[in-house]
């Protein structure tokens, strides 16, 4: 049996979208924070795949998800490239920012090898996943993950990156491809390792200027889609620019990304009218919601239900499920959608 969200990537509508929620495999569930209670620190985590891949699986176990997502973190390619990375609690990612040498210096070649661990888990998730359920590999889009290696952790306004991007162009080329390479090659090795779907992140698309935006994240993602395309990877491939506003428009028609996934912020209805005829809308429940629960919970799932019914769509948050959200809540959207009762809490 195929799994159900292939077919809506492949463009069959259903009257019950296929689900699954970004950043389901995390802190909300009590059985995550046991497996990572085990590994020294986060990305001991990321390269374990044995506990990686039971993470990855809880939510299928636990709600039943009609996908899997690896658990890993998009910023594992900087560790392949040579550069160093932590996991300060209560801080998030820190590297050390990148310079123009710094740029010259990395290791590209084999840069996907590196973190090859990564791989081992998704072998060991498919082969214990149901065929009708779909696994999900991903990686950082490489505008994103840039703007953790040039600033050194997440940055809201993300000035120092976009003046980087302004004032050393030839360097901010290098490093975006030095990402694409790396990038497409870990995507292609997670599809050959079993992978049903791929994801690119482009979590940072927001405030970029036109000619940024073309520059940084579409001819990337152009690169990344025609190297996995040029290796035989036909499966399908998710694009997320989250925050892009009307950017998101031109994004879908030029990457040659099979399905975009929506920002909280984007009106589906509207949404599906500007973007090539037929594609595949995932999203777009606010997550606050999700952690609000109750009337609020039950009102924001039945308005991206009705907005997005007029073709085919993966149900999904518009960001990610939050440490603090309860099991309760998730349990309710599912089954809501599932035409299942549904305990809002």
């Amino acid at each position: 049996m195929s799994p159900k969200i292939i077919n809506v990537l492949n463009g069959q509508q259903s009257s019950i979208p296929p689900i699954w929620f970004m950043r389901q495999a995390g802190r909300h569930l009590p059985e995550y924070l046991d497996v990572r209670a085990t590994a020294k620190n986060f990305i001991d985590f990321c390269f374990s795949p044995d506990k990686a891949a039971r993470v990855t699986l809880q939510p299928i176990e636990r709600y039943d998800m009609d996908a899997a997502i690896l658990f890993a973190d998009i910023l594992l390619i900087p560790i392949g490239l040579g550069r160093k990375v932590d996991f300060i609690k209560g801080v998030g990612p820190v590297l050390e920012p990148i310079d123009v040498d710094g740029i010259q210096k990395l290791k590209i070649d084999g840069a996907a090898d590196r973190i090859s661990s990564v791989y081992e888990t998704v072998s060991n998730v498919r082969k214990e996943l149901a065929k009708d359920k779909a696994l999900i590999g991903f990686c950082g889009g490489p505008w994103t993950v840039a703007t953790y290696m040039i600033e050194g952790k997440g940055s809201p306004s993300k000035d120092i990156v976009k003046r980087f991007a302004y004032e050393n162009p030839e360097a901010m080329a290098d490093l975006l491809e030095a990402l694409v390479i790396s990038s497409a090659d870990y995507l292609i090795k997670q599809a050959k390792a079993g992978a049903d779907v791929l994801k690119i992140f482009e979590s940072w698309a927001e405030g970029l200027s036109p000619d940024l935006f073309d520059r940084l994240v579409i001819h990337p993602t152009q690169e990344i889609v025609k190297r996995i395309r040029d290796a035989g990877i036909t499966i399908p491939i998710i694009g997320f620019p989250r925050g892009a506003g009307l950017n998101a428009i031109r994004y879908a028609h030029e990457t040659h990304i099979t399905a975009i996934a929506a920002g909280t912020q984007m009106p589906l209805d509207d949404f599906r009218a500007t973007i090539p005829d037929g594609m595949t809308v995932q999203g777009n429940l606010d997550p606050l919601a999700l952690r609000i629960g109750g009337k609020t919970l039950r009102r924001a799932v039945d308005n991206v239900l009705r907005d997005a019914q007029s073709g085919p769509h993966i149900f999904n948050l518009g960001h990610g499920v939050t440490p603090d959200v309860k099991i309760e809540n998730v349990q309710a959207v599912v089954n809501h959608i599932r035409g299942l009762e549904a305990n809002y809490v």
